[in-house]
């Protein structure tokens, strides 16, 4: 339990554990925090055992209730699986195993596994395999598509529990006479130091004296063994400061997890729930976003991108200001409304307005079973995983992600794109988690000029096209953590006002679009950036690697890979978050609960 606890930053809507007995599996969950499932443990203990597994879960697949709480049985309960991740042709396996007689309890794609891994254990058993659950996790990995780690423990398998890596987190910790599992060490660090790094693909069996693992088709492999060096406390952040430093470096996974699992058998994109009829959404002639703050500046993304893909007109408004001037909104409105929390009471309140002006309305949550999402028609949670951090950074790129993904199944269900065209952008998606982590394994150069900016006093933000709203995040990211003025302008409003903020010194951060984007845009905005360095500003630029043109013009200059126009806010706002954690940081202020600021903003 002091390992779910620990791990509890991993995920927060229900806990559950399971224990092998000589009577077989006992188990206990509860929705809810863990401390739900630590009342229900008072009330109904279970028995004494050397061999258990346990899991805390942010949920996906289904309601965060008691049922589709983990540990999934399978196999007439003699089987317990947990799973972190998504697995993405669960649709087609569960279709599969109720056409073998197979019954659900769940809407979790874990339960899928499980029965899945029941079935294969059965049958080798029944061949008498000597190590049915080892065998049986490597055939059921086989045939499992997405990102999943996956724990099982049988009650014909005593002292054993065996795992599965692909795509998800899952470490070993060796022990004296015992050894653990983990989604990561801060699981089992009041036990052990010593660890070792599971691969991709590969399966770990463990006992008290021994751990083997092999790939998927019974290989042998070696895990990478390390010694942590962090105390508890680090541990929980994975190693880092703080969790909105873990965050950030979370954003290659979140980016991935929000893009997985969104095609049906067909290859066509889907959404999470979808509650209306497509007729209706063809026949939209406005879209409306609403959000709050960083979520909002998502929206200012998601606006380029629908209307570009889609061509239907995109407004975006501050949710609190949305129902207060009397929209126009009718049944040929599409509302998104965007929250991280699902909680959000000003999106809440312009949602419910909304409705009963007839709109129906699409919700981007982080968070499954809120109330954004209930009240919604249709819903695309991304997977962004818990976020800590008060200031918004993985939840921010994975709504931009999401918001991207509801512009293809837009232009795809409209027939403004063809399939080829979608399958392109998806792929220049599908790059993105890999160019994301480019920027994290280079980020000493923006760290260093954070650090040696720690006394500036003011910051300026400029940016075009899809740069402004990346302009106005880096800001607010200023703001929020290190508590200096900051401000992001569109670079084309410079000459009408903002310029005579510039005096010598003043340092402004230039988001610099590539120089193939969109007509003559590169060239205004080096123009700009030579107007206010004329005046005497320190000008750090955002460029597209090989755009040696701004080098000219800037004191300092960080690059991020090359990407198509509409997806590089995915890659120029990294920067600007290392940025703002370092400078909050060097400043001795903690980013992880700025001054004044609550995560959720539950009162209007």
């Amino acid at each position: 339990m002091e390992g779910l606890r620990r791990l509890e930053y991993r995920g927060y809507d229900s806990a559950g554990v399971a224990v092998l007995t000589p009577n077989g599996i006992a188990s206990r969950k509860k929705s809810g925090k863990l401390s739900n499932l630590v009342a229900e443990l008072e009330a109904s203990p279970l028995p004494a055992s050397m061999t258990g597994i346990g899991h805390t879960r942010w949920a996906t697949h289904g309601a965060p209730n008691d049922t589709n709480a983990h540990p999934h049985l399978a196999d007439n309960g003699k089987l317990a699986v947990i799973h972190n991740g998504i697995i993405e042709n669960f649709a087609e396996l569960k279709a599969a195993l109720l056409e073998q007689g197979e019954t659900f309890l769940s809407e979790t794609d874990t339960e899928v596994a499980a029965a899945l891994l029941g079935g294969i254990y059965r049958e080798l058993t029944a061949a008498g395999d000597p190590d049915p659950l080892t065998n049986a996790m490597r055939k059921a990995s086989q045939q499992l598509e997405g990102a999943f780690t996956l724990l099982a423990v049988h009650q014909d398998s005593p002292g054993v529990v065996v795992a599965a890596r692909r795509n998800s987190p899952l470490v070993v910790g060796l022990g004296d006479g015992e050894n653990f599992l983990g989604s990561d060490v801060s699981g089992f660090i009041d036990f052990t130091r010593r660890a070792v790094e599971l691969g991709q693909d590969q399966v770990v069996t463990i006992t008290p004296d021994e751990v083997v693992i092999t790939d998927f088709f019974g290989a042998p492999a070696e895990g990478k063994e390390f010694h942590v060096d962090w105390d508890a406390a680090a541990a929980e952040k994975g190693g880092y400061p703080s969790f909105m430093e873990k965050e950030i470096n979370d954003q290659p996974d979140a980016v991935g997890q929000t893009l997985l699992g969104r095609s049906d058998a067909q290859g066509r994109l889907i959404l999470d729930e979808l509650r209306i009829d497509e007729a209706i959404l063809r026949s939209v002639d406005k879209i409306v976003v609403l959000a709050c703050g960083t979520s909002a500046y998502a929206g200012q993304v998601a606006k380029y991108a629908i209307e570009h893909w889609c061509r239907i007109p995109t407004e975006v408004e501050l949710s609190h200001e949305f129902r207060y001037r009397d929209p126009i909104v009718n049944e040929k409105t599409l509302v998104v409304a965007i929250s991280q929390s699902g909680e959000t009471m000003d999106t809440l309140m312009a949602v419910r307005y909304a409705r009963e002006q007839g709109a129906k309305v699409v919700a981007i949550c982080n968070t499954n079973g809120s109330t954004i999402p209930r009240e919604s028609d249709a819903v695309l949670y991304t997977h962004a995983g818990p976020e800590i951090a008060v200031a918004s950074t993985k939840a921010f790129l994975a709504q931009i992600t999401a918001a991207y993904l509801l512009g293809l199944y837009l232009a795809q269900l409209r027939g403004n794109k063809y399939g080829d065209e979608i399958a392109d952008v998806l792929a220049d998606l599908a790059e993105m988690p890999a160019k994301i982590q480019n920027i994290l394994d280079n980020a000493d150069k923006v760290k260093k000029l954070a650090r040696d900016m720690a006394d500036a006093k003011s910051v300026l933000f400029l940016g075009r096209h899809v740069g402004f709203p990346v302009a106005m995040e880096g800001a607010l990211k200023l703001k929020e953590l290190a508590y200096i003025h900051a401000e992001g302008f569109a670079a084309g409003e410079l000459k009408h006002g903002p310029i005579a903020l510039i005096e010598d010194g003043q340092p402004v951060v230039v988001v610099v679009p590539s120089p193939n984007g969109r007509d003559s845009l590169h060239a205004k905005v080096v123009s700009n950036i030579q107007e206010i360095r004329a005046r005497g500003a320190v000008t750090i630029v955002i460029a597209e690697e090989g755009d040696t043109s701004v080098e000219a013009y800037a004191e300092h200059v960080f690059y991020v890979p090359k990407t198509p126009t509409l997806l590089a806010p995915l890659l120029t706002t990294v920067p600007l978050q290392i940025f703002a954690c370092e400078l909050a940081s060097a400043k001795g202020y903690d980013v992880d609960q700025p001054r004044n600021l609550a995560k959720s903003v539950t009162v209007e």
